[in-house]
């Protein structure tokens, strides 16, 4: 596991050019140089040199970052902004008594038994997920996250979608994207659960990988830059899609029976979002008008609400006043977290939009074969 120290070269790689900043949602909030990429490495080499310790300020400003990743994009030297401040808040956190009762709390003995305990009393309310025989059906291995282990609604709207499609769905007993823990410090479980999940994805035959979350999509692709073992890296980007993705391949229509107009948030994670106008062209009686800043954060971002409450809030007013400009019956987003992060800024700002997950959305129409 890598320590904050073999950081070193790549935090001196930082030109302090500050690229980062005006790309970063904080930054625009508080103009703090701390606030950004840039100040963040200052401080943490000066660590790594042993000119400062690894203080509670300092683990407060690791804490004031989304974890968006605006900043990787935008960086000349390439430096794994998000990698470094995780392996920081590690070092922060192993010794400090609070984080050993989080950690704790997140163990597999714990938070995994908590989430499966859930989901076994949900699961007289799903639908059986469906399967075929048809040699031609495309095997789908779906990662089904944290929330929809917990609660059944999706499966009924997967079911739905999917009725008369030639899918195979595939459900491994999956633990946690494992992004939790990595924001909160813990890359020893993180790691776990990487390596567990890893080994159900390989002893699996699959076309696709589908989760229908940003965040796990993503997460899964990250397994690779914390977990040595060969075997991840057949877990490929390409083949790590979301049920959007799917249901543009396949092709299929729906019908609504009215005109509605809705709009679309695209999650900090979401890697690629053509997959929605794609299906949005499949859509009849649907108008879609893009809102300012459609790709910003909704504010959200995890425990970041949490431990930034005032930032988290102005990004949400923000998401949500720029939601209201549009007159969209419904926001559309494919993360179960953006759509508590746009439902509470409408809430502030007494929004009437609706805010939906797109397979929920779909699910309202009715399906054309």
């Amino acid at each position: 596991m890598d320590t904050l120290k073999s950081f070193e070269k790549d935090l001196n790689k930082c030109s302090k050019c500050g690229l980062c900043e005006p790309v970063c949602p904080l930054f625009k909030i508080d103009p703090n140089e701390c606030v950004a990429s840039k100040g963040k490495f200052i401080m943490l080499h000066g660590v790594t040199k042993g000119d400062l310790k690894l203080s509670k300020n300092i683990n407060r400003y690791i804490d004031m970052c989304l974890r968006c990743g605006k900043c990787n994009n935008f960086c000349p030297s390439d430096i794994d902004v998000c990698k470094i401040l995780n392996c920081a808040k590690y070092e922060y956190m192993k010794d400090k008594f609070f984080g050993k009762i989080l950690f704790f709390l997140e163990s597999k003995f714990i938070f995994s038994n908590v989430i499966k305990t859930i989901s076994h009393l949900t699961n007289m309310f799903r639908p059986k997920l469906k399967t075929t025989n048809l040699k031609n059906a495309t095997k789908v291995l779906y990662f089904k996250g944290c929330v929809n282990q917990m609660l059944p609604n999706t499966d009924k709207y997967i079911s739905k979608i999917f009725k008369n499609q030639p899918i195979n769905i595939i459900e491994p007993d999956f633990d946690c994207c494992g992004l939790p823990f990595l924001s909160d410090g813990n890359i020893k479980r993180f790691i776990e659960t990487a390596e567990y999940n890893t080994e159900l994805i390989n002893n699996t035959t699959y076309d696709y990988i589908i989760t229908d979350c940003a965040s796990c999509d993503h997460t899964l692709n990250e397994y690779h830059k914390y977990i040595a073992n060969e075997s991840v890296k057949n877990i490929k980007p390409e083949k790590t899609i979301n049920w959007g993705d799917l249901i543009a391949v396949q092709g299929i229509h729906f019908k609504y029976n009215k005109p509605i107009k809705v709009t679309f948030h695209k999650p900090c994670h979401l890697k690629n979002d053509a997959f929605f106008k794609q299906i949005l062209k499949n859509c009849q009686n649907v108008e879609y008008v893009e809102m300012e800043n459609y790709d910003d954060c909704c504010g959200l971002a995890g425990s970041f609400a949490i431990k930034n409450t005032k930032m988290s809030v102005e990004i949400a007013k923000q998401k949500a006043i720029n939601i209201k400009k549009t007159n969209a019956d419904y926001v559309i987003t494919t993360c179960p977290g953006c759509i508590i992060g746009l439902k509470y800024g409408l809430f502030l700002t007494k929004g009437k939009t609706k805010t939906l997950s797109l397979l929920e959305f779909l699910a309202k129409a009715d399906i054309i074969e």
